[in-house]
């Protein structure tokens, strides 16, 4: 007998109301074209990519889009440095791309080892400063479980498969608040995994943190370690931790303010998220 999905029925931590269209693009000039990655730089601006390699940046308050630059490809996650470098992940090109916001050069950063091994599908970014690495998910195929994480160092972009067992298509990535493990979103394996990152770089063995009832998507932690999980369907946000467990944080069941969210970003106490369907950022207020 099938098991009755946690979220039908069951209330959510946030009411429907605390959750708005921060950003609505349908009909500004440029078109915000299904956002998947976000990000929120040191201004407070919100940054996001398009269906067609667009890189956006939406003004802290919400009132002006600016095109900043393209990549004529298909941008996924996409992550900040320390330096003011906006890293994007481009599902049409297997690369990764590397923007600087205050000159607005950009270039190719990494698409694999250098001899033959190349990004299938890289999905999202993450910057581990300390130790001047960007992790990259490789979800690899949408019907077939394969490797996995890439490590590259974060000035030159040489790297390589750091993470090579299978994997359901690995999506959203986040680093653990101290540093010491990284953790996956299988999509397709509806889990979440907790990737221990060895004291010598390597990789420790996975393990499954949680089970989803969900497409799992992105994945954000807030200050008290507890991780935000942007569930692509149906449109809802679950949180994590070893003390709560697997909890609903807030869930559209019209798909209208939330619509497949892909990923999502703090600043401050409110959340942002991304909307694959629709063309707008959502803002859940008060979040922590």
């Amino acid at each position: 007998m099938d098991l009755v999905p946690a979220w039908m029925g069951k209330q959510a931590i946030l009411p429907d109301d605390r959750a708005f269209v921060f950003f609505d693009g349908i009909f500004t000039n440029p078109q915000l074209n299904h956002p998947e990655g976000i990000a929120i730089d040191s201004q407070g601006n919100i940054w996001c990519g398009g269906e067609k390699g667009e890189i956006y940046r939406i003004d802290r308050d919400g009132c002006a889009i600016e095109q900043i630059a393209s990549t004529g490809g298909f941008t996924l996650g996409i992550a900040f440095d320390g330096q003011g470098n906006l890293f994007t992940c481009d599902m049409k090109y297997g690369a990764v791309f590397r923007l600087n916001i205050r000159t607005g050069y950009l270039c190719r950063f990494a698409d694999g080892d250098g001899i033959c091994k190349k990004m299938r599908i890289p999905n999202v970014p993450v910057v581990d400063e300390k130790n001047g690495f960007l992790y990259v998910s490789d979800s690899f195929n949408q019907h077939q479980s394969g490797p996995g994480i890439w490590r590259f160092d974060l000035q030159s972009g040489k790297g390589r498969l750091w993470y090579d067992l299978p994997l359901r298509f690995a999506n959203g990535i986040a680093l653990s608040s101290n540093g010491d493990a990284l953790y996956v979103a299988e999509s397709f394996g509806r889990c979440v995994d907790k990737i221990p990152i060895l004291a010598n770089g390597q990789p420790g063995q996975k393990e499954i943190i949680t089970k989803v009832d969900a497409v799992p998507d992105g994945l954000t932690l807030d200050p008290k370690g507890r991780i935000y999980i942007s569930c692509y369907e149906p449109s809802l946000i679950y949180r994590w931790s070893e003390s709560d467990g697997l909890e609903l944080l807030i869930y559209d069941r019209d798909a209208v303010t939330l619509c497949h969210p892909t990923n999502c970003a703090f600043r401050g106490k409110d959340l942002f998220v991304s909307n694959l369907g629709r063309w707008h950022i959502t803002r859940i207020a008060n979040v922590l």
